[in-house]
């Protein structure tokens, strides 16, 4: 066994399953990887994480498929539905309302921000008014702003 490899029991079988690096093994054991990827039906992520531990394998198995000449097109891609999938969507349909209510709550956040924003601009341009009446009526000395507490005239 080579120094880099370890061995674990697997949980499910009570085989022992050797796992090591990708770039250790064997044409013998790659076929046999693939021969098992393709036999099962798992995924290449489960068959991937049983041999060699890693949780990514980054198209390793297609690679080896395509090198030790597997057909590589049509056993490695499930489909979307499949009647696991169709009975899931049927049980989830009833928390149907709970993403209805959860698309609504973000629309409604969304829509607070797009308010804030909206009243920050508003306070920065009342701001930036009241600027320049203040400094026209310093400069040209006459007053702009309308006194509040002056009594009308009567005519």
């Amino acid at each position: 066994m080579d120094k880099k490899s370890k061995v674990i029991s697997g949980l499910k079988t009570g085989k022992i399953i050797i796992q090591k690096p990708n770039k250790y093994f064997t044409v013998s054991e790659k076929h046999h990887i693939i021969q098992e990827f393709l036999s099962l039906g798992c995924t290449k992520r489960e068959i991937w994480e049983k041999y060699t531990g890693q949780k990514e394998e980054h198209g390793q198995l297609l690679r080896w498929m395509k090198q030790l000449g597997y057909d590589a097109s049509g056993k490695t891609r499930r489909p979307n539905f499949t009647i696991e999938n169709v009975v899931n969507m049927a049980k989830k349909d009833n928390g149907n309302n709970k993403t209805i209510e959860d698309f609504e709550t973000l629309q409604l956040k969304k829509r607070i921000s797009e308010l804030e924003s909206q009243l920050k601009d508003a306070e920065m341009k009342a701001i930036l008014f009241s600027t320049m009446v203040d400094i026209a009526e310093k400069e040209f000395n006459i007053p702009i702003r309308k006194k509040y507490n002056t009594k009308p005239s009567k005519k």
